[in-house]
């Protein structure tokens, strides 16, 4: 009866334990099933874990990264070709401004200017330069007129009397020419073609012009003449080429005219 029992009581134990392993091994099947699978979260794998692929060494580029290159090289074209414009613009501001500079020009000195405190207006015409005679074409004298200085002047084609010349002259708004500096009386020499009337005149023993001035520097020939009026012969040089007439007699005349 013992032994029974404590064969019973162990085949019971084997019972016990072979039930018991089973229940072990459903656990740990459940524990497996129960763990998340990690990649479960992901939407696509494809794309968030394996965002490039690599060969050896270097990354294969996707098409976003193609893009963003083409934009990085389309950014610098465009930074270069701005740079360029500017560097042309301020070349051209910097050719502008040289010639701005040099164009504002300066009243150049001359020594005789120093030392002269006054002078009329034929003197300082002779101490100026010669490129300041483009200015004087701004002045507009009448047709038939010829601009020289401040001045027009007129060589006549008839012949008249002195009084008769002066008379013509005043009617045109000026007076027979007064020879005030050695730039006149070579420009008239060198315009004229005739012998003229000039607004010289004697009064007693003193020579006079028409506007009261009495006469400083002349250019007399060396032969001596009568008559009490001035003539300016072109034909002859203009250091001296004046000779006196009678006022009466008739020749041709220059008129002047201020402008």
């Amino acid at each position: 009866m013992e032994m029974q029992e404590i064969s019973t009581e162990g085949e019971r134990k084997k019972e016990d334990e072979g039930a018991s392993e089973p229940m072990l091994e459903a656990k740990t099947e459940v524990i497996e099933e129960a763990e998340p699978d990690p990649y479960s979260k992901l939407q696509n794998p494809a794309e968030d874990v394996y965002a490039e692929a690599f060969y050896g060494d270097a990354p294969v580029k996707t098409k976003a990264g193609k893009q963003a290159e083409g934009n990085t090289r389309l950014y610098r074209v465009v930074c270069l070709f701005l740079t360029i414009i500017c560097l042309v613009l301020l070349v051209v501001v910097v050719i502008l401004s040289l010639k701005l500079q040099n164009g504002s020009t300066v009243c150049p000195e001359r020594e005789e200017t120093k030392t002269a405190l006054t002078c009329n207006y034929e003197q300082c015409q002779d101490l100026l330069p010669k490129s300041r005679g483009q200015y004087r074409s701004c002045h507009k004298c009448a047709d038939g007129w010829l601009t020289f200085g401040q001045s027009c002047f007129f060589l006549s084609t008839t012949r008249l009397s002195w009084d008769e010349s002066q008379k013509n002259c005043s009617a045109r708004g000026g007076s027979l020419a007064v020879i005030s500096s050695p730039r006149v009386q070579r420009f008239l020499t060198k315009e004229g073609k005739f012998s003229y009337w000039i607004g010289l005149r004697q009064s007693g023993d003193t020579w006079t012009w028409v506007n009261d001035d009495s006469l400083q520097e002349s250019y007399w020939t060396e032969g001596t003449s009568a008559g009490n009026c001035g003539m300016l012969k072109s034909n002859n040089p203009p250091e001296k080429n004046w000779l006196t007439a009678q006022c009466h007699a008739y020749t041709y005349y220059i008129c002047q005219m201020q402008l």
